[in-house]
């Protein structure tokens, strides 16, 4: 009988001796595990970051962090992309002949798809963060005209750009505001980082 006991005590020891390993284990390659996926500062640093533009309505603008910097997605209403040729005298480089962008970018729009601008929210002056002021016309603190068409305002040091990220004549900042590269993966995401989608 004493031995059946023995047994007994035996076979309830192996199996938690067991169980804890396992769970141990786990545990264990757990960490291990996840460190191999990129991590967010391995995201900002260079990776390329998948936007969801499904909910962004018109008229308005999404903020990503892309290698560090911020990223602005602004989803233009046609009146916005209709306003691009109107002002074309008023800006230092028009057509981005010295500007930073992607060959798919060298258009009025300065994107893939007129409806979507795609743009590093970094001032070319001294790299401040420009603010969205998309409203045409003067501003309740007076910074901007009657003739402001909408676009972006940098409030550090007063640079001026329109909704493709163009620089108007007269402003601190040297060039455009600068196109990342980025893809369409379909019609509700956008992949930025990268200037095409590889399969496989």
């Amino acid at each position: 009988m004493g031995e059946e006991i023995d047994r007994g005590r035996r076979q309830l020891l192996t199996a938690a001796t067991t169980i804890t390993g396992a769970v141990g284990v786990a545990f264990a390659a757990a960490p291990f595990l996840a460190s191999w996926k990129p991590s967010a500062r391995a995201k900002a640093l260079g990776a390329p970051v998948e936007i969801d533009i499904s909910k962004l309505d018109p008229g308005a603008m999404l903020k990503i962090v892309w290698r560090g910097k911020p990223v602005y997605v602004v989803r233009r209403t046609p009146g916005m992309i209709e306003s691009l040729a109107s002002i074309e005298d008023r800006l230092s480089d028009p057509r981005s002949d010295i500007s930073r962008q992607p060959e798919y970018a060298k258009n009025e729009q300065r994107a893939r798809n007129p409806e979507y601008f795609v743009v590093l929210g970094v001032c070319t002056h001294l790299s401040c963060a420009p603010q969205n002021r998309f409203g045409p016309g003067a501003s309740e603190d007076g910074v901007l005209s009657a003739d402001w068409p909408g676009g972006f305002f940098c409030p550090c040091h007063g640079s001026k750009f329109d909704v493709a990220g163009r620089v108007f004549k007269g402003v601190p900042a040297p060039t455009n505001l600068e196109i990342p590269p980025y893809v369409f993966i379909d019609k509700q995401r956008i992949l930025i980082g990268v200037d095409e989608v590889r399969v496989g």
